[in-house]
Order: structure tokens, then C-alpha cells, then sequence
């Protein structure tokens, strides 16, 4: 069959959720059996997220082709189990440096290159490229920011232009904000109005509202908001708070929202969602008792989204391991000697988490030396594992000077150390060593235990590498490093075997999670934080 274009706009305000919608479709239309990918279109001009501050956008996801992206991509591998690509993170940087590229090739044979039509043919481009290389069913294309931004101006109009070519193939979805009024106890219409007001004045009719709400909002008012946006009463479905963003695809199965979008393509609707797996999750998600304590130490901590796919992984491996996850964010920055035991004594596992600069570095080897001494289980995450080599090689291998040269270039002992590769690189956007790559594990490791596999791709996202000029020195006083890269024999992987749980990883496992197939290694870093938390207790 030809492939169908579902695009997501949002209006009123910014982080109504699009992207949870998004892969929450996506996730119905692929428990049905259909070949599925969802994109992400955003307006800025950067040409990735990977030179974006945290406080500016949040965690910079990083796919198996080692693209630098918005956190969105996250979410759609999570609900689908689908990885993602480059093609499925579009800028408006990318946009323009494509289309100057072909300018000065002389591609558009001396013609005046305009917003319209070359800019918004190379967002077409894009849009029915993704759906020809991956053979898809269905194209999920999420427009980023809402309806009035200007910089969201030439996506629309590339949206109104293939609504005309595409027919009965394309979709228009439209969320928006229904606001309570506590002062007058009533929701609010008139922002939803006018957003889809904005949205058709840019020559573009929704064919299905989604209303991001916190109160229920009743069939009648529904129905008068499908009178006056043109939209059928049907089509008007409701997004509702709920406990967790993993329960919005089936809140939204229930209100139809996938057969909607099936019948408006022309399809026929034929049987349920297999939902059978997901459901299972929820279930033990709900009926999970007792909890697990974790505490996330890192410098973003005070960010909702820094650290978005960590935290979703030990969302699932909680609930796979019957726990409810109490995730406590502990500020690097204030962790000293003298606040550190009363601030993680009650932790059942602690994660040191990725990040780059020497800020908060220093709290991070005083919790890591903490943990290691009181056999607390442990997880660092990229420069968490690095910050796991300094601290051992300062309080263990007598070495008080031990650092990474990015923190300080002088350092005698330069147990991280830059890449060689990288080492005349000047650039700061997308040098890093991206991607997946394999790595060995040693047999009997406790890494190697928790994967079932002794072979395995990961993805990475650093500049800075174990020196392997000390690993002798780091093996023979206990500190084993148990992965590397068949390659170039990079250390990816060290442990501490007779501790309960104590393990570094230079790669980032969080990106591979999902709610159907967790990341084996949260799995087990769970597992022992659990078990650690039920000795405490007898």
C-alpha cells in the first residue's frame, strides 16, 4: 500500500506532550501490525542539539548512527522498539545548510533561492524520503513548538503544500491546550479556537483534535469544540493527565484515537491492538508494593528532562523487578565529605550520571568513594565511569593528582584521557564518538552475567577515553576492565568484583532501553539495589 503521513502539530503553549502522542500512535499502529516510524522537525537553527546547554533542551539523545537529537526520539523508541536514525531528527540548520550546499554547487541553476519553494521542497524531501527508505506503512512527523512561532512558519506551509499532493495518504493531528480556571471552575475553549484558527488561516483544516487537559473534559464541550474548528465530534479525543506517560496509548485506544486515524487514510479497521506485553508492563507497574530508593548524582539534577532516558530506565527496570522506583536527585555540586553519608545512607543503589566539565565533578569521586567503601551498589554512566577511575586511582593506587586531562591538562597522572583521533579536532558539534559500537565482555564478568552475552553494541556519546597506559595498575589492585572494544581496544567496561554491585560503563545504556525490552544491565543494577535493600532490612 502507499505510504500514509500523519503530521502532529501542537498550539497554545509548548510541552503539551506531542511527542508522547506521537509515539503513543505509533505504538497502536504497530500492535496492529503495521510498519511504522516516527520524525521529529525542529525549528531551531542549530544543525543538532549537541552543542545545546541541558537547561536549554533538555537530555541530547543520541541514535545507533550516531546523530545527535532531540530528546523526542527517545520517547519513539521507548513506545515502539524501533531504533531511529538520523533521517528521523530534522533541524532547520540541516534544512538551510542542505539547501545553501546545493546553492553554491550551483544545483538550482542560477535562480533565486527562496524560502518557497526550495527551503520547504527540502522539508517534502525529507518527509516522503523516511517513508520511501524504510518501506513504512505509516509516517509519523512531529512538528516541533506550536502554531504562531515564526521560525515553525515554512514547516506548516510545507505540511499545507503536501496535504494537497498526498490526498487521502496524509493526516493532520492537531493537540492542543484546554486550560482549567480555578478562580471560575470551568475549562477554558477559546485557546484551543484559536489555535486551530492560526492553524487554518496557514491553510491547514486538523482532521483530529487532541486535547491536553488536567479535568475531564465532558462530550458536550467536545462537541462544541468540533462545532466551531470545523473537525468532526468523533475526532475530538481528550489527553488526559495520567500516572504515567506509558498509559497514554492505551487511554487513547480507548477513545478510538488510532481507528481514527486509520479511517481517515482510508483503511479498514480490523480487530483489537495486540496490547498483551504493554498491558503486562502496566500491570506490574500498578500492582508493584514495595519500592527501591536510587539516588541520581549529577549537576543537571534540578532538570526535569537532563537526564530523561536514565530516568525512564530505571523506570522499567523497577517494574520488571516488582518495584515502584523512588528516584531522589542528589546535586553534585553540594556533596563534600561531610554531608555525603547522611545524604546517601538511605540509598538502595546510586547512579553517578553522564555529563561533560568540571563542574560538580568533585561531589561525584566524593559519592563514588562513599559507595565503594560501604559496598553500596553503583552505576556510572560515561563520565560517571570516569569519574570512577579517578577517584580509584587517587584513593586506591595513590595517585591524589589523578585526573582526566578535560578537567585539568596538567595532571601528572592522566588516567582519562583525550582520544587520539581527537586530539586536533577544533570543533565542538558532533566530533565526539558517536554511536554504537561493539564491545567484549570477559566471561563470568558481572556485566557479562547481566547482558547473557558475552558480545555487545552500545551507544556512546564522549570525547575522553580510559588511559590504558595504567590498566595493569587498575587490574592488579582490583579495579577489572571487563569490556573493550575489539577495535581499538578501548576500555568500555570496568567492575569491582567483590563488591555487591559496582560497575562503570563508558557507553550510554539508557539510550537502548525500552518498556518491552529493558536494558539488561538497569535490570541487574536494579536487582542488586533491591537485594541490598532487603539485607539492610532483616
Amino acid at each position: 500500500m502507499d505510504t500514509k503521513f500523519i503530521f502532529v502539530t501542537g498550539g497554545v503553549v509548548s510541552s503539551l506532550g506531542k511527542g508522547i502522542i506521537s509515539a503513543s500512535l505509533a505504538n497502536l499502529l504497530i500492535a496492529r501490525g503495521y510498519r511504522v516510524t516516527v520524525q521529529k522537525f525542529d525549528p531551531y537553527l542549530n544543525i543538532d542539539p549537541g552543542t545545546l546547554n541541558p537547561y536549554e533542551h533538555g537530555e541530547c539523545y543520541v541514535t545507533v548512527d550516531g546523530h545527535e537529537a532531540d530528546l523526542d526520539l527517545g520517547h519513539y523508541e521507548r513506545f515502539t522498539n524501533i531504533q531511529t536514525t538520523k533521517s528521523n531528527n530534522i533541524t532547520t540548520g540541516r534544512i538551510y545548510q542542505s539547501v545553501i550546499n546545493k546553492e553554491r554547487r550551483g544545483d538550482y541553476m542560477g535562480k533565486t533561492v527562496q524560502v518557497v519553494p526550495h527551503i520547504t521542497d527540502e522539508i517534502k524531501n525529507r518527509v516522503k524520503a523516511l517513508g520511501k527508505t524504510g518501506n513504512f506503512d505509516f509516517v509519523i512527523t512531529e512538528i516541533g513548538g506550536t502554531v504562531g512561532d515564526i521560525e515553525g512558519l515554512p514547516y506548516l506551509e510545507s505540511v499545507r503544500q503536501l496535504r494537497w499532493e498526498l490526498g487521502s495518504n496524509c493526516v493532520c493531528v492537531h493537540l492542543t491546550y484546554v486550560p482549567y480556571i480555578a478562580a471560575a471552575k470551568e475549562l477554558k475553549t477559546k485557546p484551543t479556537q484559536h489555535s486551530v484558527k492560526q492553524l487554518q488561516e496557514l491553510g491547514i483544516q486538523p482532521d483530529i483534535l487532541v486535547l491536553r487537559t488536567e479535568q475531564d473534559v465532558s462530550a458536550e464541550m467536545r462537541r462544541k469544540i468540533a462545532l466551531f474548528c470545523n473537525v468532526a465530534p468523533e475526532a475530538v479525543v481528550q489527553s488526559k493527565d495520567v500516572s504515567t506517560i506509558y498509559q497514554v496509548p492505551i487511554m487513547m485506544h480507548e477513545q478510538h484515537f488510532d481507528e481514527l486515524v486509520i479511517k481517515k487514510v482510508g483503511l479498514s479497521v480490523e480487530g483489537e491492538p495486540n496490547m498483551k506485553a504493554w498491558l503486562n508492563f502496566l500491570d506490574k507497574m500498578n500492582y508493584a508494593e514495595k519500592s527501591v530508593r536510587i539516588g541520581l548524582v549529577g549537576k543537571y539534577v534540578e532538570l526535569q528532562d537532563a537526564y530523561k532516558s536514565i530516568n525512564e530506565s530505571l523506570i522499567q527496570a523497577a517494574t520488571y523487578n516488582d518495584r515502584k522506583l523512588k528516584l531522589e536527585f542528589i546535586q553534585s555540586e553540594k556533596l563534600t565529605d561531610a554531608n555525603v553519608e547522611e545524604t546517601l545512607a538511605n540509598m538502595d543503589g546510586v547512579i553517578v550520571a553522564p555529563g561533560s566539565g568540571p563542574r560538580g565533578v568533585e561531589g561525584k569521586f566524593v559519592a563514588l568513594k562513599w559507595c565503594r567503601e560501604h559496598n553500596v551498589p553503583t552505576f556510572g554512566i560515561c563520565l560517571g565511569m570516569q569519574c570512577m577511575v579517578i577517584e580509584f586511582a587517587r584513593n586506591v593506587l595513590g595517585m591524589p593528582e589523578a585526573n582526566s586531562t578535560e578537567f585539568n591538562h596538567a595532571t601528572p597522572n592522566n588516567v582519562i584521557d583525550l582520544m587520539e583521533e581527537q586530539k586536533s579536532i577544533a570543533n565542538v558539534g558532533g566530533v565526539r564518538r558517536l554511536g554504537a559500537f561493539d564491545c567484549e565482555l570477559k566471561e563470568g564478568s558481572r556485566t557479562a552475567q547481566a547482558y547473557g552475552k558475552t558480545h555487545v553494541s552500545e551507544r556512546h556519546s564522549h570525547r575522553f577515553e580510559f588511559n590504558n597506559e595504567y590498566l595493569a595498575r587498575f587490574e592488579e589492585a582490583g579495579l577489572k576492565c571487563v569490556g573493550e572494544n575489539p577495535v581499538s581496544h578501548l576500555v568500555e567496561v570496568v567492575e569491582i568484583p567483590e563488591k555487591r554491585w559496582y560497575i562503570g560503563v563508558q557507553y550510554h545504556p539508557e539510550y537502548s532501553s525500552t518498556v518491552l525490552n529493558p536494558n539488561p544491565l538497569f535490570v541487574s543494577f536494579v536487582k542488586a539495589a533491591v537485594d541490598y535493600s532487603e539485607e539492610k532490612n532483616q
